[in-house]
C-alpha cells in the first residue's frame, strides 16, 4: 500500500463522511462508467443508505479479493467517490448498479463498521499545468493507446470520444487507465498517484509494455494460424473469454443460467414446454442486464421450474382405511361418504378416475370444505382451497398476459405450485358465488379446468403453455344451484348436504365441538362439563341452522366466560346447568313452534324447506264480511300466492257440497296469512296446507292439531310431489308433530329418513284432498 507517501502530499480538500461499498477484482476511477454486482448484506446495506440520501458512495477495492467479509485492514485508503446512476434488483437478492466516477478521495478513519462502512474521507483535488514537456507526454500516452486498439484491443463506444478530446487531460487519462489490462495492484498504484507527470510516465510504461504483448500475439497469430489446431484455439478463445467476463462481472450471470438450464432439465416439463423455456433461456442471455425485460423473463421462467409437471403423490388407496378417516372426521353424511368411496374404489382399479367434477351442495357449516380436506388425506395428496366468492375477473382463473406489469398467473396454476404436485385434491369452495363484470366471466373460464375432456391442455394466459390437469380432484361447493351457470353446472355431479338432524348435532356437539373449543380454551375436561340435555338446549333456542358454525360459536362463548372465570379465580361449579345458559348466552333467540293447545278451525300446521333446514309453519284462514276478495299476507312469493289462488278456487268447487250458502263467497273476505312476516317464503308445497286451512275456516269444523302436511295442490284436488322431504320431516319430528300427510309419490323418500324419527310419526301418504280432509279434519264436514 501507499498510504505514509500520499499523507505528505498536497491537494487534500474538507472532510466529510460517506457510505463505503468494498469491491473485489476491480479499480474504479474517477470519469468510468461501470456496472457493478451487491449482494453482501454490508454493501446492501450501505447502498440503501447512499439511495436515500445524494446517491453518492466510496468505492474502495479489496488487498485481497477472496475475503468475503473484509475488516478495514483489508482496504485499500484511497477509493473512488462515485455516483450511483442505475439500480435493478435481480430476484435472488442480486442489485445490479450503474456507478459514474467522480473523484479520489483518501480515508481518514472508518466512522462505523456496522450495519455498514461509513468512513471519514477527504477529496483528493487534482490539478493540471500544462507546460511543453507534461503537453508531449500526454500526447504520447494517446498516441500509444490508440496503436493498442489499432492492434485489437477492445474498448467500448463510449471510450473513444474521451481519448480524442484532449480539453480535460486528466479525464482521459483516467479512462486510459481504467482501460487497461493491468493487475489489481498495479491499477491502485495508479489510482494513488497524484503527480500528473508521474502518473503519465507510469501508463507510458504499461502501455509499451502492453503494445509490445499486443504486437507480439499478432505476429505470432499471423505465422502459425494455419498451424495452431482446434484445441489450442478453443483454449485461447476460453482464456480470452475468462477475462472478459472478469473483467464485465458477468462470470455472476452465466452460473445463473447455468443453474436455469440444470432446474429445466430437472424439470421433466413435456417437450413442447421444455422447448419454450430454452428458448426463453436463450432470450435472456441475448439481453443486457439492465434490460426491463430481464426480470419479467426470469420470472417467466421461475413460474415454470417451479410447477410440477412430473410430481404426483404416490400413496397407495386404502378403501378400509379412506372409510375410517372420514368416519373419524365428521359424524353422519352416509350418502356422501359412500360416493367418495366409489369413487377411490375406480381410482384403485382403473388407475386414473376422468368421471364428473364432484359439487358438494348445501346450507353453510355442514362440513362441505372439511370433508374435502378429509378426502384429501384418505388420498394422501396435498389439498389446496380456492375461494371464489366474489371473484369477478377472468384473469384470477387464466392468469395476465405477461405483456402486463405485475402479471401472474391465475389462482389455478399458484394453487398447483403450492400443492408442489399434480394430483392434489383442488376444492373451488363458493362456486355459486362467482360474479361477472366488465372484465370478463370467471364461470366460462373455469369450464375448460373442469371438463374432464379439455383440462388435459389448461391454458393459463400467462404461461402460454399447455398444464395437465387430469390428475387433479376438483371438488366444488355451492350453497344454491340456482346460480351456478348451466354449462358450469352440466359438468359437476352433485352431491346434496341435507343438513343435520338434532340428534346428529347433540353428537357432534358431544364427540366433535365440546372438546375441540376445551383444547382451544386451555381448559381442562374437568373444569367444565356440558350436559347433552344442555347442548340440546343450546341446539333448540339458541342455533337455527342445518349445519353446525353457530353452535360450535355458542359453545365457543361457554367456554370463553368460564376461562375467564378461572383466571379471574373465581369459584364456580364445573358443570354447566340449563339455568346457567342465560348467565353465559343470555335470553334465548329462537323458540320452538309449539303445537297449539287445541283443534281450531282454520289453523294448520305446513312444512317448509329453508337453507338452515326444515320448518314446521302454521297457515292461518278466517272470513269476514266483504267483497269476495282473496287477502294474502305473510311476505309470500308468487309461486306461494298461485297456490293459495288455487286451493282457494278448489275450495271454492267443494263447498256447495257442504251446508255453506252458494253465494258465501260474494259475500265475504277470505283472509290467509303465514306468520313470521319478516321472512320471505314460497314455493308450491303449501297447496294443501292452506286448501284445508281455507275448506276448514269455511266449513267451522277444526283441524287436527297434531296432523302436519305438505304438497302441491291441483285445481281438481289431486297431490303432487315435492322437495326437500328429510327436512321437512324432521323439523316435524322436532316440533312433536305425531301425523304427517305427505304426497303419495314422496314415499320413496323415506328411506332418508333416520329410522328413531320414522318410529315415532305416522306417515299417511295421500294422493287427493279428499284423503286429505279425512285425517287432517277433526270431523268431516257434512254433505248436503
Amino acid at each position: 500500500m501507499y498510504l505514509t507517501k500520499l499523507k505528505s502530499k498536497k491537494g487534500f480538500m474538507a472532510k466529510f463522511q460517506i457510505p463505503l461499498i468494498p469491491i473485489r477484482e476491480l479499480v474504479i476511477f474517477p470519469n468510468a462508467v461501470v456496472p457493478i454486482s451487491i449482494k453482501r448484506s454490508k454493501s446492501v446495506k450501505a447502498l440503501e443508505d447512499a439511495l436515500v440520501k445524494d446517491r453518492k458512495v466510496l468505492l474502495v477495492t479489496q488487498t485481497v479479493e477472496s475475503i468475503d467479509t473484509p475488516s478495514p485492514e483489508d482496504l485499500y485508503l484511497v477509493g473512488t467517490i462515485a455516483s450511483v446512476t442505475q439500480v435493478h434488483r435481480l430476484p435472488d437478492d442480486v442489485i445490479n448498479i450503474l456507478v459514474s466516477g467522480e473523484k479520489r478521495a483518501q480515508i481518514l478513519k472508518f466512522v462505523k463498521e456496522e450495519p455498514f462502512f461509513k468512513a471519514e474521507v477527504e477529496e483528493i483535488s487534482e490539478t493540471y499545468i500544462p507546460d511543453p514537456e507534461t503537453d508531449t507526454l500526454l500526447r504520447t500516452v494517446v498516441e500509444q493507446f490508440k496503436q493498442c486498439i489499432a492492434l485489437g484491443k477492445a474498448v467500448t463506444v463510449e471510450t473513444a470520444p474521451a481519448i480524442f478530446d484532449l480539453t480535460d487531460p486528466t479525464r482521459t487519462i483516467d479512462v486510459i487507465t481504467f482501460n487497461l489490462d493491468l493487475k489489481t495492484a498495479e491499477k491502485q498504484q495508479l489510482l494513488e498517484a497524484l503527480d500528473f507527470r508521474t502518473r503519465l510516465n507510469r501508463i507510458s510504461e504499461f502501455l509499451a509494455r502492453e503494445i509490445s504483448i499486443l504486437q507480439a500475439a499478432r505476429q505470432i497469430q499471423e505465422k502459425t494460424s494455419e498451424e495452431i489446431g482446434k484445441m489450442a484455439k478453443e483454449a485461447f478463445l476460453r482464456e480470452q473469454l475468462k477475462t472478459i467476463e472478469k473483467e464485465l462481472g458477468i462470470k455472476e450471470e452465466r452460473e445463473e443460467f447455468s443453474d436455469l438450464e440444470k432446474l429445466i432439465k430437472s424439470a421433466k416439463m413435456p417437450k413442447d414446454v421444455e422447448e419454450r423455456a430454452y428458448k426463453e433461456l436463450s432470450r435472456l442471455k441475448r439481453m443486457p442486464p439492465f434490460s426491463p425485460e430481464v426480470s419479467y423473463i426470469r420470472s417467466y421462467l421461475d413460474w415454470l421450474v417451479a410447477l410440477p409437471w412430473s410430481k404426483s403423490s404416490n400413496s397407495e388407496i386404502n378403501i378400509k382405511g379412506a372409510e375410517k378417516i372420514l368416519n373419524n372426521d365428521h359424524y353422519g353424511l352416509n350418502k356422501v361418504k359412500e360416493r367418495i368411496l366409489e369413487y377411490l374404489a375406480v381410482q384403485k382399479l382403473a388407475g386414473k378416475s376422468r368421471g364428473q367434477i364432484i359439487c358438494f351442495a348445501g346450507p353453510p357449516g355442514v362440513g362441505k370444505t372439511s370433508l374435502g380436506k378429509s378426502i384429501a388425506k384418505a388420498l394422501g395428496r396435498s389439498f389446496v382451497r380456492m375461494s371464489l366468492g366474489g371473484i369477478r375477473d377472468e384473469a384470477e382463473i387464466r392468469g395476465h398476459r405477461r405483456t402486463y406489469v405485475g402479471a401472474l398467473p391465475g389462482r389455478i396454476i399458484q394453487g398447483i405450485k403450492n400443492a408442489g404436485t399434480k394430483n392434489p385434491v383442488f376444492m373451488l369452495d363458493e362456486i355459486d358465488k362467482v360474479g361477472i363484470d366488465f372484465r370478463g366471466d370467471p364461470s366460462s373460464a373455469l369450464l375448460e379446468a373442469l371438463d374432464p375432456e379439455q383440462n388435459n391442455a389448461f391454458s393459463d394466459h400467462y404461461l402460454e403453455v399447455p398444464f395437465d390437469l387430469s390428475d387433479v380432484m376438483f371438488i366444488t361447493t355451492a350453497n344454491m344451484l340456482d346460480t351456478i351457470p348451466a354449462p358450469l353446472r352440466d359438468r359437476m355431479e352433485v352431491i346434496s348436504f341435507p343438513g343435520y338432524t338434532e340428534e346428529e348435532k347433540l353428537y357432534i356437539a358431544k364427540d366433535y365441538l365440546l372438546p375441540k373449543q376445551i383444547e382451544a380454551h386451555g381448559l381442562k375436561e374437568k373444569q367444565i362439563k356440558i350436559s347433552q340435555e344442555v347442548l340440546k338446549a343450546i341446539i333448540t333456542h339458541y342455533t337455527r341452522e342445518a349445519g353446525v358454525r353457530n353452535l360450535e360459536r355458542e359453545v365457543a362463548a361457554i367456554c370463553r366466560k368460564v376461562a375467564k372465570e378461572i383466571a379471574e379465580g373465581k369459584e364456580r361449579a364445573s358443570e354447566i346447568g340449563k339455568a346457567d345458559l342465560k348467565k353465559y348466552l343470555g335470553p334465548a333467540k329462537f323458540e320452538a313452534w309449539a303445537i297449539e293447545k287445541k283443534d281450531e278451525a282454520g289453523v294448520a300446521a305446513g312444512l317448509a324447506w329453508t337453507e338452515s333446514g326444515g320448518e314446521v309453519l302454521s297457515v292461518e284462514a278466517t272470513l269476514m264480511p266483504g267483497k269476495g276478495n282473496l287477502i294474502l299476507t305473510g311476505h309470500l312469493g308468487d309461486v306461494m300466492k298461485e297456490s293459495a289462488t288455487a286451493a282457494l278456487s278448489y275450495a271454492r268447487s267443494k263447498v256447495a257440497d257442504w251446508q255453506v250458502p252458494e253465494n258465501f263467497y260474494s259475500e265475504r273476505d277470505i283472509h290467509v296469512h303465514v306468520p313470521s312476516g319478516a321472512i320471505p317464503k314460497d314455493g308450491p308445497s303449501a297447496g294443501i296446507t292452506m286448501a284445508t286451512a281455507l275448506i276448514s275456516a269455511i266449513a267451522k269444523v277444526p283441524i287436527r292439531r297434531e296432523v302436519g302436511m305438505t304438497g302441491e295442490i291441483t285445481l281438481r284436488g289431486k297431490v303432487l310431489e315435492i322437495g326437500g322431504v328429510k327436512e321437512k320431516v324432521l323439523a316435524a319430528h322436532r316440533a312433536g308433530l305425531t301425523t304427517l300427510l305427505l304426497p303419495k309419490k314422496n314415499e320413496k323418500d323415506l328411506e332418508e329418513i333416520p329410522e328413531k324419527t320414522k318410529k315415532d310419526i305416522k306417515f299417511v301418504f295421500v294422493e287427493s284432498m279428499d284423503e286429505v280432509l279425512k285425517i287432517a279434519l277433526s270431523q268431516v264436514p257434512v254433505k248436503n
